[in-house]
């Protein structure tokens, strides 16, 4: 593990002769495509973080909005959990020919999970409750600025932890009988102490023992705009700026913050859209 500072680094229907393999995955396509400027790796469904490689010297555009192209060619996009189905995916190359690929990303049914014995302070936190946590969502925000040209975003992923999947992505929680905004991660149920591992590489960005709602929290940039967070921890063994390998024990699964049993709740951030890291992980 070597150590930076922050500042050191400061259903696809293709219409241009695209071949693509898919197997059904959460009622989407699990697509490989290859065309002659373009490779997507990843689920085209809501929520999904998909994977690109072009010429780096191309520009690549979503729905008009630019994306960020490395040195290596890579690139990444996401699709919100409540995304409507079609999109455009533009490649502009070099010569300034411009090849335009709709893309269309399939729904998704979620969950509804109801969690009773929360700490009513963090269900409905009084008003100096809510200061400390804007304050601590002031510092998570700050974290999550640093934009890095690291790939470690192309995976491919292993799970965090050893443990029984208790809760998932996109899940409607009614938290001591009050609906709530929808649970934005992957929850790991298992004892206190069990090792967190990294799924993949990155840099640490936020390690903080102590936040009112997630408890122990650790953040960490894979590049281009691509964040993990690791949530309710009982123990962290990486401090700002650490650069972190896939599968170095990073943590340790807790109970701390807003939680009613010890387990990690892992959440993965492209931008300011909230993606599924479940969906980038090899079956179980």
């Amino acid at each position: 593990m070597r150590k930076l500072t922050v500042a050191a680094y400061a259903a696809l229907s293709l219409a241009l002769g695209v071949s693509a393999t898919s197997t059904m995955a959460h009622a989407a396509q699990q697509v490989s495509v290859e065309h002659q400027h373009v490779t997507l790796h990843g689920e085209l469904v809501q929520g999904a973080l998909v994977v690109g490689k072009t010429s780096a010297d191309n520009q690549v555009k979503l729905n008009g909005e630019s994306l960020t192209v490395g040195e290596s060619g890579y690139f990444v996009m996401g699709f919100a959990r409540e995304a409507e189905p079609n999109h455009e995916l533009e490649i502009v190359t070099a010569n300034g020919q411009a090849h335009k690929i709709p893309l269309t990303v399939a729904s998704r049914e979620f969950d509804i999970q109801r969690i009773d014995g929360l700490p009513q302070q963090t269900v409905s936190p009084d008003p100096v409750a809510q200061e400390r946590i804007r304050r601590e969502n002031r510092q998570i925000a700050q974290a999550r600025q640093v934009r890095s040209d690291m790939t470690y975003f192309t995976g491919p992923y292993i799970w965090p932890a050893e443990g029984r999947i208790s809760g998932v992505y996109g899940s409607q929680r009614i938290l001591n009988g009050e609906p709530r905004a929808p649970h934005w991660g992957i929850d790991i149920a298992a004892p206190t102490g069990t090792p967190v591992y990294a799924p993949i590489g990155g840099i640490v960005v936020l390690a903080h023992n102590d936040m009112l709602m997630s408890g122990g929290t650790l953040i960490v940039d894979h590049g281009h705009g691509v964040f993990s967070s690791f949530l309710h921890l009982h123990r962290i063994d990486v401090a700002v700026g650490d650069v972190i390998s896939q599968g170095d024990k990073i943590a340790e699964i807790g109970a701390t913050g807003r939680a009613t049993g010890p387990h990690l709740d892992w959440r993965m951030n492209w931008e300011a859209l909230r993606v599924d890291p479940q969906l980038l992980l090899p079956p179980r």
